[in-house]
Order: structure tokens, then sequence, then C-alpha cells
């Protein structure tokens, strides 16, 4: 178990700072150079992701990558404008482009104007937990390198929800949407107080928050989707945001399940998230299931799995919610997405929004201008005027293509 004390919190975030005031400071002249070097910088990116992946342990790989991510967001990756044709109002809120970081890789807020920076439309924090939590025993996460996939059962590790207001706070005056993924302590007596007191907390602060009750490496808590205890959850969680949103003002809430469900389950999920009238679905988290076609020995790793394997399952259930919800609220479609074209399947499947997770780990930031450049091209073979214009399109085709095999 790793555990940390305010020191090392406090001497990590003066490091980072001291660094991001040099790089302000020296803003228009860095731009011109860091333009010159982008072909170096781009091929020194992969040489280090290469060193990662090959050398360093996933967990230490991903603090590591986070640290420098200053460093990338001012040189190689400047902020740029999108094409309108990637804008979208979603949720209430004016996307950019559909890309956005999934849940896990900023789980404390360290580094979201960096993202942004770096051309993604949104950012997701979290799974932020009410108190700090070291998650579970390390080693817990697993590279499967031959199926571009990670298993991880980090548990909810949470520097604590006081922690991660503080650092949104501290960047309130700045542009970007971010949303707080929340989750309940894992010793909590009441998990549903939990998330209750995060949406309170968080409401002033956050674009939207979302409810994770489908995370497989907290025991128990995946049972939260399910009938009267999904029930409710979101009952007690819109009645928390309506009352905290006539101060606050308009904060979304979006229901984050697991492809794990039966499609009768998926009936019930998606019936109470409409009758409780939330403001949209992330389909889905990892997965507990292990397909036939993983290599080696940490497939057999317990934990959520994610990355390529996912794709196809993530894919389907997508569709699956997106004609059951007959447009009722938004979907985000996140799960093995790696290229351009696992991108426009999720959009065509019935995909407002895309998060990304392990496609950054094995692709790098690359993958986000692939992915613009593929729903552009998409937009012009289909000639349409905006990327919305594709969302659902093979929704129904693909509900009823075989199940995927696992």
């Amino acid at each position: 178990m790793t555990l940390y004390s305010s020191s090392d919190f406090q001497a990590s975030e003066i490091e980072d700072n001291e660094l991001a005031l040099v790089l302000r400071e020296r803003g228009p002249f860095l731009d011109r150079l860091f333009a010159a070097l982008a072909p170096l910088t781009g091929l020194v990116e992969k040489v280090v992701r290469w060193w990662l992946l090959t050398f360093v342990g996933p967990e230490k790989a991903h603090t590591f990558t986070l640290r420098f991510l200053p460093l990338a967001a001012m040189t190689r990756y400047r902020a740029s404008n999108d094409d309108e044709r990637l804008h979208q109002r979603v949720f209430g809120l004016n996307f950019k482009n559909p890309i956005g970081v999934a849940a896990g890789v900023d789980k404390d807020a360290e580094q979201v104007t960096s993202l942004l920076k770096c051309g993604f439309g949104f950012v997701e924090v979290g799974t932020v937990t009410p108190l700090a939590q070291p998650g579970n025993l390390s080693p817990r996460a697993f590279r499967l390198r031959a199926n571009k996939a990670i298993i991880n059962r980090f548990g909810f590790n949470s520097r604590g929800s006081d922690v991660v207001l503080r650092r949104l706070a501290e960047r309130a005056h700045e542009r970007g949407i971010v949303g707080v993924n929340i989750g309940a302590n894992k010793d909590s007596t009441d998990r549903i107080s939990d998330y209750v007191e995060l949406i309170e907390k968080f409401a002033p602060i956050a674009s939207y928050v979302t409810i994770n009750i489908s995370s497989p490496n907290t025991p128990g808590l995946r049972k939260l989707q399910l009938g009267s205890a999904l029930d409710g959850l979101l009952e007690r969680v819109i009645d928390i945001r309506d009352k905290v949103q006539r101060k606050a003002g308009p904060i979304p809430v979006l229901l984050k399940i697991a492809p794990d469900l039966s499609l009768p389950e998926l009936d019930d999920v998606v019936g109470i998230a409409r009758r409780r009238k939330i403001d949209g679905m992330i389909v889905s988290n990892t997965t507990t299931h292990r397909p036939s076609n993983l290599v080696g020995r940490k497939n057999l790793e317990l934990g959520g799995l994610s990355g390529a394997p996912l794709f196809s399952h993530s894919t389907r259930m997508l569709a699956e919610t997106y004609v059951r919800v007959e447009g009722a609220f938004p979907i985000v479609g996140v799960g093995g997405i790696n290229s351009g074209r696992a991108a426009v399947r999720k959009i065509r499947a019935g995909a407002n929004l895309v998060q990304l997770y392990s496609g950054l780990v094995f692709y790098g930031l690359d993958l986000v201008g692939q992915i613009k450049r593929a729903l552009l091209d998409e937009i012009e073979r289909e000639n349409l005027a905006n990327i919305a214009d594709l969302v659902g399109a093979d929704a129904a085709t693909i509900t009823a293509e075989d199940w995927p095999v696992s």
C-alpha cells in the first residue's frame, strides 16, 4: 500500500506551480520555439512512452506522465480552435469537440488545465470520495501489452473531496468543461449519503457530476445499479441537486454504468434514469469479463478490464442504451477507443461524446488529433453539417448484430 503525507502533496504542488509560472511568463517566445521543435518533441514523446511501457510499472508510469503534462501541453500540444463542425451543446454545456478525458486519468484534479490544453473538449476528474483513502494494495494495475489493455483494481484511491474541491476552485476563472466523477468511501456505512454529500459540495464548481456506482473494485458498489437501490439513490441525488442549483446554477448529473449488465437489468436502469430525469449516462465502466483472446498470465488478475478488448462489448451496450433512451438524454461512450475509426463507431452507436483512458496509455496524445481528423472525414463523407448528425446513425443496426463473443 502506498501512503502519502501532506508534505509530499505540498512539495509536488509547489514544483508544478513553479514550472507552470515559468512557462506562462515566457509564453510568446516559447510558442514560436516549440512550434519549430514540434517534430522533435513528438519523437521524444514516442521514445519516452516506449520506455515507460517497457521498463516502468503502470502506476509509476502514470504518475510520471501526470507530472510532465504541463511541459507536453506547453511544447507540442498548443491549444487550437477546433472546427465548428465538432462543436456541440450537450447537457446544456458547449463542447468545443466531443473528445474527453475519462475518470481515472486525473483522479485528484492535478493537471486539469494541462489536459485541456492538449486538445481535449472536456476533462472528468476522479473518482473522488468524501474522505481520503489509499485504495487497494499494490500492485493494483497491470498492462496486457499484446492486447492493448489494462486491468486495474485501484479501489477508489483518492486524496479526498476537500483536496479536489480546492484545486478546482483555484482554476475556477479558467475556461474549460470539467466534470467530477464521485464515489463512496469503501468503509462508508451509508453510501447513498456519500453521493448526496459530494453533489452538494461540487455543484457550485463542477461543470457536471457523474455518479459512479459501476466500479468493480469496491465490494458491493455495483448493487446500487439495480432496482430499488438505484431508484432510491437517484431520488436523493436529484433532490439535493435541485435544491443546490437554486443558488449554484444548473448542474447536470450523469450516471456511469457497467458493461456487464444483462439486457433486462439495462431496461430497469434506463427506465429508472428516465423517470428520475437524470441528464445523461456514461457507457461504460470496466468489465470483470475476460475475453478468450487475452494473452499472458496477467489476464488472470482480479479487477476491471479496459482497453481494446472492451471495445466491442461496451459499444454494443452503448447502442442498446441509446435505443432504450429514445433521445431522453445524451450518452457518453467510453471503452476501448484507440483510433479515429473506433471513436466514429462509438458516435454512430449513440454517443454524443467520447472519453479516452487506456488508448492514451498505448498511443499517447497523438490519438486526440487522429480522432478529430477521423470525425471531420466522416462528416465530409456523409455530407453532414455537424458531428451531432452522426449520433446513433448505426445504433439499430448494431443491436441487430450477433452479440460480441466473450
